[in-house]
């Protein structure tokens, strides 16, 4: 029995010892594992705080570059494709949940920038909006909320002459499903009918695409290019894309609605050229080597009756189930279990995995490049301060006065430099070809309602200003005006132009042509006058602005002094105008009085050359009394013989008396067919036009040198000569009445301590930012150097033996 308890004693203790023992392993394999999972949890909270500060910074930065225009940008993805594409129904998939206007038709007409933050600790999307008016403050919204905004301002704008917008509409989103990207959903580009009567949807088509090609020009973004169609050779958003990505090196391509294309797919093969189509046809190198394919189940999430959806839950559940099903149909299609590689393609998931990796690289290859970037916009940003506080302390009458004084010379020292000629100014920019002068200054246009070629005036494709575009019009005005013709002249004109005398009632057929020439001179040159006088005007004005840009260019802008500046641009373009409008009244003296009175020696250049011509005439003509004859059928009776001599014999030398007799006779003749008799005989209806056309030559070439000649005289050289002295009277007329009219010192005062406090925001806003970004580049800097070490470590050494 001793024994017996004795051992049943032993086993108990070992029962007991073992229980404990057993116990215990297990505590300690639990405590053991439980540390893992802790030590693993804090690891990955501490990853997440990190790239949530990485993910915070560039979200800042994004904004700070919207707000203040700065030049540098945040990498974010741009999502560009054409309506009913799926472009929003596809971000709110990315997403995890449901929150935009989306169906058919134009649903987005205000980029909306979503910077989407994964939360492990936020069961619900949580949303602020940007305010519009104050970017620094962001109003926490429900999702229904945020849809109404965006339904409003999508009402609003369509009611607007021009339907989009390209202010974006900015959403933080902290959600536990959220990738961490920066989204950007553009307006759809529109594919119009042609013709007249879709005139206003072409409009909006070159608008949406316009705005969306700005938005490319961003170099920092991924464009994410969607196309709905199950033949690559069909680029459609691809055109457009590559138009500024020519080689999509930062573009992935997605092919959306992949549910719908696969029962299309008759042939195997096509859907194998469809999975991987060949590099060729894609015409690049896109990002991911090869597009990817994407489906969303319809029907949104709500309570109401059209609800699909009862939560975002079932909403991404939908998403899962629809990307496992267009796999098993593509294996089905294809015969075949897809590859790794394949599957790494299709699916909503694989393509947010894919993006957040990418746009992780872009930002931390970025970190290093934005460091500097940030460092130079602070000392702009401090100079722009320190050129306030300098400015405002000069408030004061005396210096303001120098400033002003110093800008007077400065400005008409620009103005010299652009009639003399310079190329500092980019004609590019400044520059006008020969159609934009004529678009813009008017165009020398005849009777006739048509323009000179301009392949035909020199320098007609350059893009000029100044001195060389006032030399360009003018040499237009001299090859219009000297091309000009005399119009046609009708008999009934030279009839009517005759009329009757105030003593007698002959005709006077050289008064008759006078009266024709000048009519027709000053119809034809009038016009020329006022549209050289525009010309001129428009030429002048133009170098304003660039005078403003050259002063801008080498700093000696008087920016902030609104008011100062603007009385000096006045002051100048009625200077211009005043000038123009003397000048184009001197020259108008002249062409009246030169249409007012003939003078032969001027209008024909001189006696000798109108005889001459009248000498001519006579020796190819019939003498006057022969034509009068024939003239006239029906008064052959009344008519008499007469001698069949030439004009020019009046000039003969011959001493005769039969000579003198001939004379007498054709004198006598000559006044008979003209002076008394009114029918207009062919001989002199041509004289007429003869002398019309001689009289309106001589108007003609006057007019061109006297006009050109009082143009350079009283329009160009009063800006060299006189201007400087009226606007420094004028300037210092305006210092003597009051100071606060000419530089309105108070609400100058009041502007610079506004863009003060506007300057000191954004300071303090660069330097949190550039803090933050230098710690971001250390952590990453001390990571990798851990990195190195521990892969350093875990290598064998050889030991000597």
């Amino acid at each position: 029995k001793l024994i017996s308890f004795t051992f049943s004693n032993k086993i108990s203790v070992f029962l007991f010892y073992f229980i404990l023992f057993f116990s215990l392993s297990q505590h300690f394999q639990k405590a053991k594992s439980e540390g893992r999972k802790e030590k693993k949890k804090k690891k990955m909270e501490a990853k997440w705080e990190k790239q949530a500060k990485l993910y915070e910074a560039y979200n800042e930065l994004h904004g700070l570059a919207q707000e203040f225009h700065t030049p540098f940008d945040a990498p974010a993805v741009l999502v560009v494709g054409h309506q009913t594409d799926g472009k929003s129904a596809l971000v709110e998939a990315l997403m995890g949940f449901q929150f935009n206007h989306v169906g058919g038709g134009t649903k987005t007409r205000r980029p909306i920038t979503l910077h989407m933050k994964y939360d492990p600790h936020q069961d619900a999307p949580l949303c602020r909006l940007v305010s519009d008016a104050d970017p620094n403050i962001a109003e926490e919204k429900t999702l229904k909320e945020i849809q109404a905004y965006i339904e409003a301002e999508n009402v609003r704008l369509e009611s607007e002459p021009f339907q989009f917008s390209s202010k974006e509409i900015i959403i933080a989103v902290e959600y536990k499903y959220c990738p961490n990207l920066t989204i950007i959903d553009t307006p759809g580009l529109i594919a119009p009918a042609p013709g007249r009567k879709n005139r206003d949807l072409q409009g909006q088509a070159r608008a949406v695409e316009s705005l969306v090609r700005t938005k490319m020009q961003h170099k920092e973004f991924i464009i994410l290019c969607l196309e709905d169609c199950s033949d690559w050779s069909n680029a459609t958003t691809r055109r457009v894309v590559m138009q500024i990505d020519p080689e999509l090196s930062r573009t992935v391509i997605v092919s959306t609605k992949l549910d719908t294309k696969i029962p299309q797919f008759a042939r195997t093969s096509d859907v194998e050229v469809f999975l991987s189509p060949p590099a060729c046809t894609l015409d690049g190198f896109i990002l991911g080597d090869s597009p990817f394919f994407t489906s969303v189940p319809s029907g949104r999430v709500g309570s109401g009756p059209d609800s699909v959806y009862r939560s975002n839950d079932e909403f991404k559940q939908a998403i899962s189930l629809r990307e496992m099903e267009d796999i098993t149909l593509l294996e089905e299609k294809l015969g075949r279990s897809l590859s790794k590689q394949e599957k790494s393609r299709i699916g909503v998931s694989k393509l947010r995995l894919f993006l957040e990796e990418l746009l992780q690289k872009r930002y931390m290859d970025s970190v290093p490049l934005i460091i500097p970037l940030l460092e130079k916009e602070y000392r702009s940003t401090t100079r722009k301060m320190n050129e306030i506080n300098q400015e405002l302390s000069t408030l004061d009458e005396v210096k303001l006065k120098e400033k002003g004084r110093a800008f007077h010379d400065l400005f008409l020292t620009k103005l010299s430099l652009l009639l003399k000629g310079t190329v500092v100014a980019p004609p590019d920019k400044f520059g006008e070809t020969l159609q934009d002068e004529r678009a813009n200054g008017g165009a020398f246009v005849g009777l006739d309602g048509a323009q000179f070629p301009q392949k035909l005036i020199p320098n007609a494709g350059m893009r000029l200003y100044g001195g060389a575009q006032y030399h360009r019009a003018m040499a237009e005005f001299r090859f219009v005006v000297g091309g000009i013709k005399c119009p046609p002249i009708t008999r009934e004109e030279i009839v009517n132009a005759c009329g009757v005398e105030d003593i007698h009632d002959g005709t006077n057929y050289s008064r008759t042509a006078c009266v024709i020439a000048v009519a027709r001179a000053r119809d034809a040159f009038e016009p020329f006058l006022c549209q050289l006088g525009c010309r001129l005007l428009h030429i002048l004005k133009r170098l304003l602005p660039i005078s403003v840009y050259l002063l801008k260019k080498d700093g000696e802008y008087l920016s902030g002094h609104e008011v100062f500046l603007r009385r000096v641009a006045s002051a100048y373009n009625n200077f211009a105008e005043s000038t123009e409008r003397a000048c184009r009244e001197k020259c108008m003296e002249d062409l009246v009085s030169t249409t007012r009175y003939v003078t032969w020696s001027l209008h024909n250049k001189n006696r000798a050359g109108l005889r001459q011509f009248l000498d001519s005439f006579g020796g190819t003509e019939q003498s006057t009394v022969g034509l009068s004859v024939s003239s006239d059928a029906n008064d052959k009776q009344e008519s008499k013989p007469k001698a069949d001599v030439k004009l020019s014999h009046l000039a003969s030398g011959i001493d005769s008396t039969s000579s003198v007799q001939t004379t007498e006779t054709r004198l006598a003749d000559l006044l008979d067919s003209t002076l008394w008799n009114r029918r207009l005989a062919p001989s002199s209806e041509r004289i007429v036009y003869a002398l019309v056309q001689q009289i309106f030559h001589g108007i003609r070439e006057y007019f061109l040198a006297s006009a050109e000649l009082k143009f350079n005289c009283f329009l160009l050289m009063p800006v060299v000569d006189k201007l400087p002295a009226l606007l420094r009277e004028d300037l210092e007329s305006a210092f003597e009445d009051d100071m606060d009219n000419v530089f309105d010192v108070s609400n100058l005062r009041h502007a610079l301590g506004q863009r003060k406090r506007d300057i000191e925001i954004e300071l303090k806003r660069i330097k949190r930012l550039r803090e933050k970004f230098r710690s971001i580049h250390e952590q990453l800097c001390s990571h990798l150097f851990d990195t190195k070490a521990n892969s350093n470590s875990h290598q064998v050494v050889p030991t000597e033996k």
